[in-house]
């Protein structure tokens, strides 16, 4: 599309995933490029339900949390890129690889989720996950997903 979206608000992503508080995990999208990149935003807050139970005293933002707020990232490019916008498509994960946690993700910290598509266009896409804190890597993480077009009706 040559008038594609280049970001994505919270109600533009809304439109693009079916995922909900508690656990739409990014407010904003930018820098999207078609079928190739985008940067997902999340602003970590000690609001989120996550934190009550991990860790109480010292609340650190899961790691599988962080790699699934990647996941919604790349999930909201795809929908923008592949004109999937109020389609109900689904995205599921088929598999994490190379994971690492490098910093731990506060409240107070802002999210940067920089996704690269490595392979992508059919029906299965890899991703390259990078989120960073400031400029500091937090996590990376390759993940690969399905883009089920008929929103899991057939």
């Amino acid at each position: 599309m040559t008038d594609m979206l280049q970001s994505a608000d919270i109600h533009m992503i809304q439109r693009c995933i079916p995922h909900r508080y508690p656990f739409l995990l990014i407010d904003r999208v930018e820098n999207i490029v078609a079928d190739t990149s985008a940067v997902g935003i999340k602003n970590v807050t000690f609001n989120e339900p996550h934190f009550q139970g991990h860790f109480p005293a010292t609340p650190i933002m899961p790691g599988v949390m962080i790699i699934e707020a990647m996941a919604q990232t790349s999930a909201v490019m795809v929908a923008i890129s592949q004109d999937l916008i109020d389609t109900n498509a689904l995205v599921y994960f088929m598999g994490i690889d190379k994971a690492k946690f490098r910093r731990k993700v506060v409240p107070g910290d802002v999210l940067e989720l920089n996704i690269t598509t490595l392979r992508g266009g059919s029906k299965v896409w890899k991703f390259l996950g990078k989120a960073t804190v400031n400029g500091e890597i937090a996590a990376q993480a390759e993940f690969t997903a399905m883009i089920d077009k008929t929103g899991g009706q057939g």
